[in-house]
């Protein structure tokens, strides 16, 4: 008996792609996943960036009511530098502030 010209059967490495995202994707659904969103935008930096370049005169409303009229001279991830004119400049804490707008 003479032996069997035995070939092995291989897809293409496309065709075994394909068929492996097939089986993975839901069925029904053609819409592909969704990114999630970036943790941070910067837009809190580039907020304080301008603010600080164009030197506007903020008011800054911390939780206790108090309101606090200065300009911002620099800012880290937990405070803000506040210049305030015939008052003592400020290290406020990001955490106290309530809300923040021009003056």
């Amino acid at each position: 008996m003479e032996p069997a010209n035995r070939k092995l059967i291989r897809p293409s490495f496309t065709e075994a792609k394909s068929e492996a995202k097939a089986a993975v994707r839901p069925q029904g659904r053609g819409d592909p996943k969704r990114n999630s969103p970036p943790d941070q935008t910067n837009a809190e930096n580039f907020y304080y960036l301008k603010q600080m370049q164009s030197k506007t005169v903020m008011s800054i409303v911390l939780r206790d009511g108090e309101v606090l009229k200065g300009i911002i001279e620099w800012y880290d991830k937990d405070c803000l530098k506040v210049n305030r004119e015939g008052a003592p400049n400020l290290l406020v804490f990001k955490s106290n502030i309530k809300y923040m707008h021009k003056a």
